[in-house]
Protein backbone atom coordinates (compact mmCIF):
# COMPACT_ATOMS: atom_id res chain seq x y z
CA UNK A 1 0.00 0.00 0.00
CA UNK A 2 1.45 3.23 -0.89
CA UNK A 3 2.18 5.64 2.26
CA UNK A 4 0.88 9.42 2.76
CA UNK A 5 -1.88 9.24 -0.07
CA UNK A 6 -3.55 12.73 0.98
CA UNK A 7 0.44 14.11 1.52
CA UNK A 8 1.06 12.91 -2.01
CA UNK A 9 -2.15 14.56 -3.25
CA UNK A 10 -1.60 17.85 -1.40
CA UNK A 11 1.88 18.32 -3.12
CA UNK A 12 0.22 17.23 -7.11
CA UNK A 13 -2.35 19.99 -5.98
CA UNK A 14 0.01 22.73 -5.20
CA UNK A 15 2.55 22.26 -7.98
CA UNK A 16 -1.08 22.48 -10.01
CA UNK A 17 -1.58 25.62 -7.95
CA UNK A 18 2.06 26.78 -8.65
CA UNK A 19 2.13 26.40 -12.69
CA UNK A 20 -1.88 27.66 -12.92
CA UNK A 21 -0.80 31.12 -11.20
CA UNK A 22 2.44 31.80 -13.14
CA UNK A 23 4.79 30.55 -10.78
CA UNK A 24 6.05 28.13 -12.88
CA UNK A 25 5.61 26.04 -16.55
CA UNK A 26 5.03 22.98 -18.09
CA UNK A 27 7.10 20.11 -15.96
CA UNK A 28 9.71 22.36 -14.80
CA UNK A 29 10.13 22.74 -11.02
CA UNK A 30 9.52 20.25 -8.05
CA UNK A 31 8.38 19.80 -4.83
CA UNK A 32 9.40 17.32 -1.30
CA UNK A 33 7.93 17.37 1.82
CA UNK A 34 9.29 16.13 4.66
CA UNK A 35 8.28 12.39 6.43
CA UNK A 36 9.50 10.37 9.09
CA UNK A 37 12.73 9.08 8.45
CA UNK A 38 12.85 10.63 4.85
CA UNK A 39 10.83 12.87 2.39
CA UNK A 40 8.18 12.85 -0.85
CA UNK A 41 9.57 14.52 -3.93
CA UNK A 42 7.86 14.86 -6.87
CA UNK A 43 9.00 12.91 -9.83
CA UNK A 44 11.43 13.40 -13.40
CA UNK A 45 10.04 14.11 -16.39
CA UNK A 46 5.57 13.85 -15.66
CA UNK A 47 4.01 16.66 -16.02
CA UNK A 48 1.91 17.42 -12.61
CA UNK A 49 -1.53 17.69 -14.78
CA UNK A 50 -1.06 13.63 -15.46
CA UNK A 51 0.73 13.17 -12.36
CA UNK A 52 -0.86 10.46 -9.35
CA UNK A 53 0.07 10.25 -5.88
CA UNK A 54 1.30 6.47 -6.32
CA UNK A 55 4.08 8.11 -8.55
CA UNK A 56 5.23 10.57 -6.05
CA UNK A 57 8.77 9.09 -4.70
CA UNK A 58 9.80 8.29 -1.34
CA UNK A 59 13.02 9.45 -0.29
CA UNK A 60 14.82 7.76 3.12
CA UNK A 61 17.80 9.89 5.05
CA UNK A 62 20.02 7.66 3.36
CA UNK A 63 20.36 9.51 -0.05
CA UNK A 64 18.25 6.12 -1.22
CA UNK A 65 14.60 5.60 -3.10
CA UNK A 66 11.60 3.67 -3.08
CA UNK A 67 9.08 2.31 -5.61
CA UNK A 68 9.05 2.38 -9.64
CA UNK A 69 9.53 6.35 -10.36
CA UNK A 70 12.74 8.49 -10.08
CA UNK A 71 13.19 11.15 -8.14
CA UNK A 72 13.18 14.75 -9.59
CA UNK A 73 16.48 15.62 -11.11
CA UNK A 74 17.00 18.05 -8.93
CA UNK A 75 16.77 15.33 -5.75
CA UNK A 76 20.42 16.45 -4.54
CA UNK A 77 19.11 19.74 -3.15
CA UNK A 78 15.73 19.00 -2.04
CA UNK A 79 18.02 16.37 0.06
CA UNK A 80 20.74 18.26 1.16
CA UNK A 81 18.14 21.42 2.49
CA UNK A 82 15.80 18.77 4.35
CA UNK A 83 18.57 17.28 5.96
CA UNK A 84 20.46 20.48 6.63
CA UNK A 85 17.65 22.65 7.68
CA UNK A 86 15.24 20.53 10.57
CA UNK A 87 13.28 23.80 10.47
CA UNK A 88 12.14 23.05 6.79
CA UNK A 89 8.88 20.82 6.31
CA UNK A 90 9.42 21.43 2.74
CA UNK A 91 10.92 22.47 -0.36
CA UNK A 92 9.65 23.84 -3.75
CA UNK A 93 11.72 24.83 -6.94
CA UNK A 94 10.48 26.75 -9.73
CA UNK A 95 11.15 28.52 -13.09
CA UNK A 96 9.04 31.80 -11.81
CA UNK A 97 10.11 34.52 -14.58
CA UNK A 98 10.90 37.47 -12.60
CA UNK A 99 13.01 35.52 -10.54
CA UNK A 100 14.70 33.66 -13.54
CA UNK A 101 15.46 37.09 -14.47
CA UNK A 102 16.94 38.56 -11.91
CA UNK A 103 18.68 34.85 -11.36
CA UNK A 104 20.06 35.11 -15.61
CA UNK A 105 21.39 38.77 -14.53
CA UNK A 106 23.12 37.16 -10.69
CA UNK A 107 21.71 39.57 -9.46
CA UNK A 108 20.17 38.97 -5.82
CA UNK A 109 17.00 40.90 -4.69
CA UNK A 110 18.12 43.61 -2.30
CA UNK A 111 16.00 44.96 0.55
CA UNK A 112 14.34 47.83 -1.56
CA UNK A 113 11.46 46.71 -0.03
CA UNK A 114 10.52 45.39 3.38
CA UNK A 115 8.91 42.07 2.28
CA UNK A 116 12.30 41.03 1.58
CA UNK A 117 12.40 39.82 5.65
CA UNK A 118 9.53 37.01 4.50
CA UNK A 119 12.45 34.50 3.68
CA UNK A 120 13.83 35.42 6.97
CA UNK A 121 16.87 37.61 6.21
CA UNK A 122 18.05 40.78 4.91
CA UNK A 123 18.79 40.22 0.92
CA UNK A 124 17.51 37.80 -0.97
CA UNK A 125 21.04 36.03 -2.23
CA UNK A 126 21.68 34.42 -6.06
CA UNK A 127 24.02 31.62 -5.96
CA UNK A 128 25.97 31.02 -9.02
CA UNK A 129 25.73 28.60 -11.57
CA UNK A 130 26.12 24.94 -11.93
CA UNK A 131 24.01 22.28 -14.58
CA UNK A 132 20.74 21.44 -13.22
CA UNK A 133 20.76 18.17 -10.80
CA UNK A 134 24.12 18.16 -10.12
CA UNK A 135 25.67 18.15 -6.40
CA UNK A 136 27.48 21.18 -6.90
CA UNK A 137 24.37 22.93 -7.88
CA UNK A 138 23.01 21.79 -4.41
CA UNK A 139 26.21 23.13 -3.05
CA UNK A 140 25.46 26.77 -4.35
CA UNK A 141 21.98 26.42 -3.19
CA UNK A 142 22.79 26.12 0.26
CA UNK A 143 25.72 28.45 0.37
CA UNK A 144 23.04 31.21 -1.31
CA UNK A 145 20.87 29.91 1.14
CA UNK A 146 22.16 30.11 4.49
CA UNK A 147 20.13 30.60 7.17
CA UNK A 148 17.15 32.00 5.04
CA UNK A 149 14.08 30.89 3.39
CA UNK A 150 14.63 31.16 -0.29
CA UNK A 151 17.43 32.13 -2.84
CA UNK A 152 17.96 32.41 -6.98
CA UNK A 153 19.62 29.72 -8.68
CA UNK A 154 22.21 31.66 -10.87
CA UNK A 155 21.33 31.20 -14.78
CA UNK A 156 18.24 28.84 -13.65
CA UNK A 157 15.37 29.76 -11.04
CA UNK A 158 14.70 29.69 -7.13
CA UNK A 159 14.16 27.64 -4.70
CA UNK A 160 11.35 28.73 -1.70
CA UNK A 161 11.09 26.52 1.83
CA UNK A 162 8.23 26.55 4.54
CA UNK A 163 6.86 23.98 7.52
CA UNK A 164 4.17 22.68 4.38
CA UNK A 165 3.62 22.73 1.21
CA UNK A 166 1.49 25.49 1.31
CA UNK A 167 4.00 27.76 3.55
CA UNK A 168 6.92 26.84 0.74
CA UNK A 169 4.31 27.78 -2.44
CA UNK A 170 3.26 31.26 -0.32
CA UNK A 171 7.27 32.09 0.22
CA UNK A 172 7.37 31.35 -3.66
CA UNK A 173 4.99 33.66 -4.33
CA UNK A 174 5.83 36.92 -1.82
CA UNK A 175 9.57 36.05 -3.61
CA UNK A 176 8.31 36.27 -7.45
CA UNK A 177 6.49 39.20 -6.32
CA UNK A 178 9.59 40.79 -4.88
CA UNK A 179 11.35 40.01 -8.06
CA UNK A 180 9.19 41.82 -10.02
CA UNK A 181 9.57 44.59 -7.36
CA UNK A 182 12.97 44.46 -7.79
CA UNK A 183 13.25 44.71 -11.75
CA UNK A 184 11.06 47.71 -11.61
CA UNK A 185 13.22 49.19 -8.94
CA UNK A 186 16.32 48.88 -11.54
CA UNK A 187 14.49 50.40 -14.57
CA UNK A 188 13.92 53.27 -12.31
CA UNK A 189 17.51 53.68 -11.43
CA UNK A 190 18.08 51.62 -8.21
CA UNK A 191 15.68 52.76 -5.54
CA UNK A 192 16.54 53.48 -2.35
CA UNK A 193 17.50 50.71 0.33
CA UNK A 194 16.49 49.60 3.44
CA UNK A 195 19.16 49.74 5.80
CA UNK A 196 20.39 46.94 8.50
CA UNK A 197 18.78 48.56 11.27
CA UNK A 198 15.64 48.92 9.57
CA UNK A 199 15.61 45.27 8.17
CA UNK A 200 16.80 44.00 11.50
CA UNK A 201 13.36 45.75 12.84
CA UNK A 202 12.09 44.21 10.50
CA UNK A 203 13.10 40.67 10.66
CA UNK A 204 12.21 41.38 14.74
CA UNK A 205 8.22 42.29 13.66
CA UNK A 206 7.89 39.23 11.27
CA UNK A 207 8.95 36.56 13.95
CA UNK A 208 5.30 37.49 15.28
CA UNK A 209 3.81 38.74 12.45
CA UNK A 210 0.79 36.72 12.06
CA UNK A 211 0.50 34.61 14.84
CA UNK A 212 -2.40 35.04 16.98
CA UNK A 213 -3.01 35.51 21.00
CA UNK A 214 -2.44 31.67 22.07
CA UNK A 215 1.11 31.75 20.19
CA UNK A 216 2.96 34.02 21.82
CA UNK A 217 5.15 33.72 24.23
CA UNK A 218 6.64 35.68 26.88
CA UNK A 219 9.87 36.68 24.63
CA UNK A 220 7.31 37.93 21.67
CA UNK A 221 5.03 39.89 24.40
CA UNK A 222 7.99 41.86 25.94
CA UNK A 223 9.23 42.34 22.47
CA UNK A 224 9.08 45.93 21.82
CA UNK A 225 9.60 45.74 17.66
CA UNK A 226 6.44 43.28 18.33
CA UNK A 227 3.38 43.63 15.94
CA UNK A 228 0.70 45.06 18.44
CA UNK A 229 -2.54 44.61 18.46
CA UNK A 230 -5.60 46.94 19.59
CA UNK A 231 -6.49 46.61 22.95
CA UNK A 232 -8.32 43.22 23.62
CA UNK A 233 -11.84 44.29 24.73
CA UNK A 234 -13.11 40.54 25.49
CA UNK A 235 -14.12 37.02 23.97
CA UNK A 236 -17.98 38.37 22.22
CA UNK A 237 -18.63 42.03 22.07
CA UNK A 238 -21.68 42.39 24.58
Amino acid sequence: MTRHLSLRQDMIDTCLKMNAEGLNSGAAGNLSVRVDGGLLITPSGIAYDRMTPEQIVEMDMEGRYYGDFVPSSEWHFHYDILRSRPDAGAVVHSHAPNCAILACCRLDIEPVHYMVGVAGGKVIKCSGYAPFGTPELSRLALEALGPRNACLLGNHGVIALGASAAAALNVLREVEYLARLAIGVRLLGGGVQLSDGEMDVVLKRFRTYGKQAAELTAEDIDDPDRVMPPAWAGAARP
